[in-house]
């Protein structure tokens, strides 16, 4: 609302009551334009000044960075790394490595074993023992049931020798040259003592071994001595001999 035709509407206005003044906007601009004018007293603009363009362009340059460093942060650190080890090389300082690239490196101890794997390798070691300590004991007990169970077998054998000695006098005597039940036994017998294992030796005319033979008479007359009678038939089994062969000593013929 105008309250003349000379008079301005606001009359309060600096721009209404001082000819000269200025508005606050164009105020800022002139101490802006002064202050440059301070820093650059030919005029031209300072070094490195750019206008408004290149400024929203470098800002958003820049957040374009900062997004992806958000996205991969390993490369951030990785890059802030090179640049610190680049700074140290141009100021001739050499980088620090703390091996924090490398497993373990930088841990006080870390090429060392921990005490579980201490532990751990005590604990193989033991059972590895233990473990070959029960093979050689069941090895041994094997061993050991086998030598017991040969020792019965000879045991068993050597029971029944004196009846192996009455069926050879009964055939001495002719006892089982028919065919009877008695030569049926004697067959049976055979066979069972066979599948023992025993042997029978001890003939005639076999060389004599006082490791075999048991002379109980001396006829002979050189040094070279043979079986002349067999008193008693000998009986082995494998390697063991169960009883000796009780014989009569002769030359041989």
């Amino acid at each position: 609302m105008s309250l003349g035709n000379d008079m301005p509407d606001d009359p309060g206005a600096p721009a209404n009551t001082d000819p000269e003044g200025a508005s606050p906007n164009e105020a800022e601009a002139a101490v802006d334009e002064a202050r440059l004018a301070q820093e650059t007293p030919n005029g031209d603009a300072p070094e490195g000044a750019v206008d408004g363009e290149n400024v929203a362009e470098e800002l958003d340059d820049i957040d374009a960075e900062v997004d992806g460093l958000q996205d991969d942060p390993d490369v951030a650190v990785e890059s802030a790394e090179d640049d610190a080890a680049r700074d140290l090389q141009d100021e001739g300082q050499e980088p620090v490595d703390d091996g924090a690239g490398v497993p373990g490196a930088g841990v006080p101890g870390a090429g060392a074993a921990s005490p579980v794997e201490k532990q751990l390798e005590e604990m193989t070691a033991d059972l590895k023992r233990v473990s070959a300590e029960y093979t050689n004991y069941r090895r041994r007990a094997e061993r050991d049931r086998a030598a017991t169970f040969e020792l019965a077998k000879a045991q068993v054998a050597s029971d029944l020798l004196p009846m192996a000695d009455d069926f050879d006098l009964a055939e001495k005597h002719g006892d089982l040259k028919e065919e009877g039940p008695l030569k049926v036994f004697s067959d049976k017998f055979t066979k069972l003592i066979a599948d023992l294992g025993v042997e029978k030796f001890g003939q005639e005319g076999d060389a004599f071994d006082p490791n075999f033979h048991e002379a109980v008479q001396d006829m002979s007359s050189g040094d070279e001595k043979t079986v002349a009678t067999v008193l008693r038939a000998g009986y082995r089994m494998g390697d063991r001999v169960l009883r000796t062969a009780m014989v009569v000593i002769g030359d041989p013929e």
